[in-house]
């Protein structure tokens, strides 16, 4: 079991596609720990299964994805709801992945969750368009504050802020793009 891995300490600027017909699947235990990654994964991520069992959900976490926005999903599974969302990711070389993630709590016989599960796939590029342009919008603001928390914070109430407008919910929200 691998739980520190080598990554890219920078990104290329080049985009890797998911295939229409693939799925990555993955699961974690409920510290975000992989406990299965197929092979779909694998190939995207640049990582072998035994690297990757053990590791850290988030080895695949792209600098350009918003604290807020994980912050957003780790909230709404630990409240044992499943969650949508645009993710970029960061493969092992520093190329990019865009996704269509759908992650959902795996709970035992009497409610309690046990892990995590999530399916991605290819998303649509004009929801990668919308969901770039809000996500960089979402770290300008996260930047301008110094500590994780209140950049944390900061973001979720630009999100906050985003779906009140527009009067929708998170999810009415990201089915939109």
């Amino acid at each position: 079991m691998t739980t520190t891995l080598e990554r890219s300490a920078r990104t290329t600027g080049r985009e890797r596609i998911l295939g229409n017909d693939e799925l990555i699947v993955s699961k974690t235990d409920l510290k975000g720990r992989i406990t299965y990654a197929n092979k779909t994964f694998q190939k995207i991520a640049g990582y072998t299964e035994s690297e990757l069992l053990g590791a850290p959900h988030n080895i695949v976490r792209h600098p350009d994805m918003p604290r807020s926005v994980f912050k957003l999903l780790w909230d709404t599974l630990g409240s044992g709801r499943e969650i949508f969302a645009y993710v970029v990711n960061l493969s092992r070389n520093g190329d990019h992945y865009w996704v269509f993630a759908h992650v959902t709590p795996s709970f035992d016989e009497s409610g309690r969750i046990l892990g995590y599960h999530s399916n991605r796939r290819a998303p649509e590029r004009s929801a990668v368009e919308k969901a770039s342009a809000l996500y960089a919008a979402i770290r300008a603001e996260e930047q301008k504050h110094s500590s994780p928390q209140r950049q944390v914070e900061a973001g979720l109430a630009l999100v906050q802020k985003t779906l009140a407008d527009a009067s929708i919910t998170y999810d009415e929200f990201v089915f939109s793009l």
